[in-house]
């Protein structure tokens, strides 16, 4: 099929076929619609996730490859495990999901923007609320909020969003504790959508977008725990 770019509408929330994304710029397969939960959800499922700036019409894209961490291949340095070790963070999860994702928005206005958007904000949180957003969150000694990421959960697969740190590694120790947990409760990989080098240096690699299609729909051996992302602290999450 020959690669086209699709103009969306409010009427219908299923997308063109993800194989069709144009291959300049790489992976945009359709234009317009809307952040409804209902259509990111549908989006999710078949490898299509929204990013674009404020003042854009809403872009959806589907690469040519794909960044993905394979659960059980997440690379840990020493000195991460060193700081995990010293006890100085607690882990939890969805206690202040909104307090992650403004401090995203926080960490990436000050530095290059922020591709969340307003409406993107809203369209997540609602997502949460529906118990299908998540965050894991780090905090320090003194009940501070200093690491954390965000992703949504579609079947057998958590969707990474955006993770920020206050203070050093918080956000790999996030990332960490995210593997972990997902491993723990039979999840099957984590896709990570665009590589960079903090993820690399974490294990995370990339695959072809047929290869990242047939991966998501490898569903049958994987049941995730239900109860998985209930309020909770992580114990032990690091043994």
């Amino acid at each position: 099929m020959t690669a086209q770019l699709t103009l969306l509408d409010s009427l219908s929330t299923q997308f063109p076929p993800a194989n069709l994304a144009l291959t300049e710029p790489d992976g945009l397969l359709a234009i317009g619609g809307d952040l409804s939960t209902a259509r990111l959800t549908n989006a999710y499922q078949n490898g299509i996730f929204p990013w674009f700036n404020q003042g854009e019409p809403i872009m959806w894209w589907c690469p040519s490859s794909r960044a993905i961490l394979n659960i059980g291949q997440i690379k840990v340095s020493r000195s991460l495990r060193k700081l995990a070790k010293q006890n100085k963070y607690t882990i939890h999860i969805n206690r202040n999901f909104v307090g992650v994702i403004n401090n995203c928005i926080k960490q990436r206005e000050a530095k290059e923007g922020t591709w969340i958007t307003s409406d993107m904000k809203s369209a997540y949180i609602a997502l949460h609320q529906l118990g299908l957003a998540h965050s894991i969150e780090v905090y320090n000694l003194r009940n501070e909020l200093v690491g954390g990421l965000y992703g949504i959960m579609v079947d057998h697969v958590f969707c990474g969003e955006s993770m920020f740190h206050f203070e050093s590694n918080c956000s790999k120790l996030a990332f960490w504790a995210l593997h972990n947990h997902l491993k723990n409760n039979n999840v099957n990989f984590i896709d990570c959508q665009i590589e960079n080098p903090h993820l690399t240096s974490l294990g995370v690699t990339t695959i072809s977008r047929s290869d990242f299609l047939a991966k998501l729909n490898t569903k049958n051996t994987f049941t995730p725990n239900t109860a998985m992302w209930q309020p909770q602290q992580l114990i032990g999450i690091y043994d």
